[in-house]
């Protein structure tokens, strides 16, 4: 994270030595170790509760998706979306409705001419 060297640390130390004192020095130490450990602490925190909100996005997506695939007639939509994406295939299967039927013309059925049997020739 920070990129300290020893040359730094050496610096930082002998500056600390010089101002604060050899008297104070443990005293100041040790207070700055309880505030890092309290800043690594509070990092840590954060770090768990953000990859529990990242677990529980991921736990709801793949609850969608589970869902989505248990689904019995999601399949059978794909299906119809990529055989007849238009629907024109399904439009035609359909039954036709009695309002429409009711709705067309009547034709007339067609009269059959009466069939007379053949005549047979009269008989030697």
């Amino acid at each position: 994270m920070f990129d300290v060297g020893w040359d730094e640390m050496a610096l930082v130390a002998v500056v600390a030595l010089i101002v604060i004192g050899p008297k104070d020095l443990p005293a100041v130490l040790r207070q700055m170790g309880m505030w890092t450990r309290k800043a690594r602490e509070l990092a840590g925190e954060f770090q768990r509760g953000v990859d529990d909100m990242v677990r529980e996005t991921e736990i709801s997506d793949l609850k969608a998706q589970v869902e989505k695939a248990t689904d019995p007639n999601a399949l059978r939509r794909e299906i119809e979306k990529t055989i007849d994406p238009t629907g024109d295939i399904a439009k035609s299967l359909e039954a036709p409705s009695v309002a429409s039927l009711d709705a067309s013309p009547a034709q007339p059925e067609p009269t059959a001419a009466p069939v007379e049997p053949p005549s047979r020739p009269p008989a030697p």
